[in-house]
């Protein structure tokens, strides 16, 4: 019997990061429809299991989040859910019944609070990688101006400067905050 790729561990009361990407890479997440259904339906799912959603970005292609498990085994029905409920109602608005939306999806635990803060930047930071945005204020499907406005601009600042990402861009630039 064929093992399941990747292999996935399901921790109790564990951040993970997570990621997952369309059908053969298709740009099926490029409309703010689309994305607002997806970023929705994230939430739901995740508030029904009682996990905690720290960071996330969606893309057109795909979409990364940083998360706390409360029941690891959950993991699995919280994407499947996500996933299905997402296919089933982008779907029927784009009279596209049946299509297939997801290839799979990638965990990785979160070993440290280093190990958190570059994951969380690395979300934040993935609309200039793909060349979505500029700056990171201005794209609109990621969690960065959400935390900008709980903790504010020094915070994060203080987050960039501990835990940099760097060689993510084709220039290798770090990210900054403006402003």
């Amino acid at each position: 019997m064929k093992r399941h790729q990747p292999l996935h561990l399901y921790f109790d009361d564990t951040v993970y990061f997570l990621t997952s990407h369309t059908h053969k890479n298709k740009r099926i997440l490029r409309t703010n429809l689309s994305k607002d259904l997806l970023l929705n339906k994230v939430r739901f799912e995740i508030d029904e299991f009682e996990y905690t959603l720290y960071a996330w970005v969606i893309l057109d292609n795909h979409y990364h989040i940083l998360l706390k498990t409360m029941r690891g085994d959950d993991l699995p029905k919280v994407i499947g859910r996500t996933h299905a409920g997402f296919s089933y109602e982008l779907n029927n608005i784009e009279n596209m019944r049946g299509r297939k939306i997801w290839q799979n999806y990638w965990d990785r635990c979160i070993r440290s609070t280093s190990d958190f803060y570059k994951h969380f930047n690395y979300i934040h930071h993935n609309p200039i990688k793909h060349g979505m945005a500029s700056e990171t204020a201005d794209y609109r499907y990621s969690s960065f101006n959400y935390w900008i406005d709980r903790k504010g601009k020094e915070w994060m600042r203080g987050v960039l400067s501990d835990y940099p990402i760097v060689n993510f861009t084709p220039t290798g630039d770090d990210l900054e905050i403006k402003g």
